[in-house]
């Protein structure tokens, strides 16, 4: 009994082998390559359990068919307009899933990694189409960034090698050498500095309209104010002149008002006053006052005799 437990036990471990050799799996983002005695025999595309020779007849290699990334090194770039730039851009790649650019691509690198070396050293190349760009172009709001990232991936997809499929580039830096960064913002300083002039001569001549403006105003204004007051002047002379004749035609009566109009603004507040009743106009309040033939008051009466 223990020599037939150890027959199935062997038959068992034979099994096992046979299937390991003779069977391999395809995931679903993978495709196989087969080669039967080193040499390509055909490319399974379809995920799942699959049949091949056993032992050193036939070998399997996959390959994952997802999307790959590699990115450049930073690579110097003249622009059109004579500037000096480091470029860095990243580009997104696949297998060719077609069964003969498998194929191509299996005898030309063998692996993804062999691959993305040469597609970084492509790319690398390919970045000479930002030389068509100005520096402008390429930094600020409407750039011409997109439009360079898709110059760049229709050159690659023109000389894509064997088996690759290009899917999208991007750039990822633009950036100038630490000399022509400070070439760069001396310029800009110096725009920057005319600007500002400009800007200062535009609020300087809008400050000299604004002054030219208010003064004109101004004058109209004091011109109208001017004719006003000679209105107001002359129409007060005229009524002082006739209130005048009237005051002239009656003096003494002229006389006796101004008296009453000193004596009530004398009075008017509570002050204590020491004078001589005989001086006008305090002498309206002395009852022993003289009068003239109208019966108006008259000051300087003199003191009663002893």
């Amino acid at each position: 009994m223990n020599r037939t437990v150890g027959i199935v036990v062997g038959m068992l471990i034979v099994l096992v082998l046979v299937l390991y050799n003779t069977t391999y799996t395809v995931n679903f983002h993978e495709v196989a390559v087969v080669t039967r005695f080193g040499k390509p025999a055909g490319v399974v595309r379809e995920p799942g359990l699959h049949l091949k020779a056993p032992f050193f007849v036939d070998q399997v290699t996959r390959l994952d068919t997802r999307q790959q990334l590699i990115e450049s090194p930073l690579e110097t770039v003249m622009t059109r307009d004579g500037q000096q730039v480091l470029v860095q851009a990243f580009m997104t790649w696949r297998i060719d899933t077609d069964p003969d650019a498998t194929l191509r691509f299996f005898t030309s690198y063998a692996s993804v990694d062999g691959a993305a070396k040469e597609l970084e050293t492509q790319l690398q190349g390919a970045l000479r189409a930002i030389g068509g760009y100005a520096f402008a172009d390429l930094v600020g709001q409407g750039s011409k960034l997109g439009e360079a990232e898709s110059a760049i991936l229709e050159d690659l997809k023109r000389t894509r090698l064997a088996g690759t499929m290009p899917v999208s580039v991007g750039i990822s830096q633009v950036v100038l050498p630490n000399k022509t960064t400070v070439a760069v913002l001396r310029r800009m300083a110096a725009v920057q500095e005319t600007l500002a002039n400009l800007e200062e001569a535009k609020g300087a001549s809008a400050a000299e309209a604004l002054k030219s403006q208010a003064k004109s105003q101004a004058d109209i204004i004091m011109n109208f104010a001017d004719q006003w007051a000679a209105r107001i002047e002359a129409k007060g002379n005229e009524e002082a002149t006739r209130y005048y004749q009237e005051m002239r035609s009656e003096a003494e009566l002229a006389i006796f008002l101004t008296w009453l109009d000193t004596l009530k603004a004398s009075l008017s507040s509570n002050t204590t006053y020491i004078t001589d009743t005989t001086r006008a106009p305090f002498h309206l309040i002395d009852l022993e006052a003289p009068v003239d033939a109208k019966g108006i008051p008259q000051p300087g009466r003199q003191p009663a005799k002893k």
